[in-house]
């Protein structure tokens, strides 16, 4: 968006001394405090400052985004194999986790300057991501916080680290408004991509690919799981298309409106329907089976790497800041879903959601072994 001469000026003097006062900032321009607060609130609503506090968005600083969830894992896991409808011997880990907020920490620790815009309560909770979070390199200026309690996902694994089934409780994620979003323009204004999870709502979600279709971000919706996998639909309906999605199997089907069998014609087929309607690239994950890259280049089917599997949390999170960390590193589509694999089976084989040892020399130590 355009400047006025006034904010114009005005920007230029918050940059040279950002520690002014609004009095100070009118006496200098010769104006009054009450036209101040207005310039302020233009150059807020245009993203040339980040929210309160006079912080400007930087001029020329690459970066990722990534928006949603961010919440404490808490994860039981069986001694034995699991016995439905009774009580199991086990042992539980409480954890900073949240498929946004997961994806951030491995994008940061892959080199990659991360902002995270997340939602968390006032509470020790909420502290314990904030601080775990930023420690990991990741910038949590823009997460809000909210009067709902911080988020929980409460995952029970079997004896192999296989999930038996989860409980996610993200209250505190609807404070995620379009509002919200617009008072941090800013920092989406000059990514480099844009990640959305599925724990946005429909609103939230159709705002932010408006916004991003503004200033030409390209966007990576990642949809979470089979019902918040709808939540994309109102936005395609509307032409509002993210760049890239990646879904597992159920949760194409959910984004197609059909029952797909996990095939490689069935999956290329319904990759192709999202196509048609604009996105770029569609990235399928299978599991066991690899994954299925489409592209307007062709389909690509990537295997997974074998992995000795301690824990499955936060694999698929780990693959998409593995791939888009090689991206923008300069490596073709394929190559990067294959850096996806390699972050997916170092992941596995840890006891946490984010590998303690991900960096891209593990990466590529994980992808010569299997490939000498």
């Amino acid at each position: 968006m355009s400047l006025t001469d006034r904010e114009r000026d005005l920007l230029r003097l918050i940059r040279e001394s950002p520690l002014s006062t609004p009095e100070d900032l009118a006496r200098r321009l010769g104006t009054s405090r009450a036209a101040v607060n207005v310039h302020v609130s233009n150059l807020t609503r245009k993203g040339f400052l980040l929210g309160r506090g006079y912080v400007v968005a930087p001029e020329n600083d690459p970066h990722v985004v990534v928006i949603g969830g961010a919440n404490v894992d808490v994860k039981a896991r069986t001694l034995a194999p699991a016995v439905p409808g009774t009580s199991n011997p086990g042992v539980t880990t409480q954890a900073p986790g949240g498929v946004a907020r997961n994806i951030a920490e491995n994008l940061a620790r892959l080199g990659v300057p991360t902002h995270l815009i997340a939602a968390v309560g006032r509470d020790p909770n909420g502290d314990l991501l904030l601080r775990e979070t930023e420690a990991a390199g990741v910038d949590v200026r823009n997460v809000l916080r909210s009067d709902r309690p911080t988020g929980t996902y409460t995952a029970v694994l079997d004896e192999r680290g296989e999930l038996v089934i989860a409980v996610a409780a993200m209250g505190a994620t609807d404070a995620l408004t379009p509002a919200a979003l617009n008072d941090r323009r800013g920092v989406l204004r000059g990514a480099s991509w844009v990640i959305a999870d599925g724990n946005l709502s429909t609103e939230t979600l159709t705002h932010l690919l408006t916004l991003c279709a503004q200033g030409s971000t390209p966007v990576v919706f990642e949809p979470v799981s089979v019902p918040k996998a709808g939540r994309l639909l109102p936005a395609l309906a509307s032409g509002l298309v993210p760049h890239t999605v990646t879904p597992n199997v159920a949760e194409l089907a959910a984004l197609v409106g059909q029952d797909i069998p996990n095939t490689s014609d069935a999956l290329a087929g319904a990759a192709g329907q999202l196509h048609a309607r604009g996105v770029q690239t569609v990235w399928v994950r299978r599991g066991e089976r690899g994954s299925l890259l489409s592209t307007p280049d062709g389909v690509t089917e990537v295997p997974a790497l074998s992995a000795q599997v301690a824990d499955v949390t936060g694999a698929g999170d780990a693959m998409l800041a593995a791939y888009l960390a090689a991206l923008l590193a300069g490596h073709p589509p394929a190559e990067a879903a294959r850096h996806g694999h390699a972050a997916a089976a170092l992941t596995v084989e840890s006891l946490h959601a984010v590998s303690p040892i991900l960096t891209p020399g593990t990466i590529r130590a994980r992808l010569e072994s299997a490939h000498p």
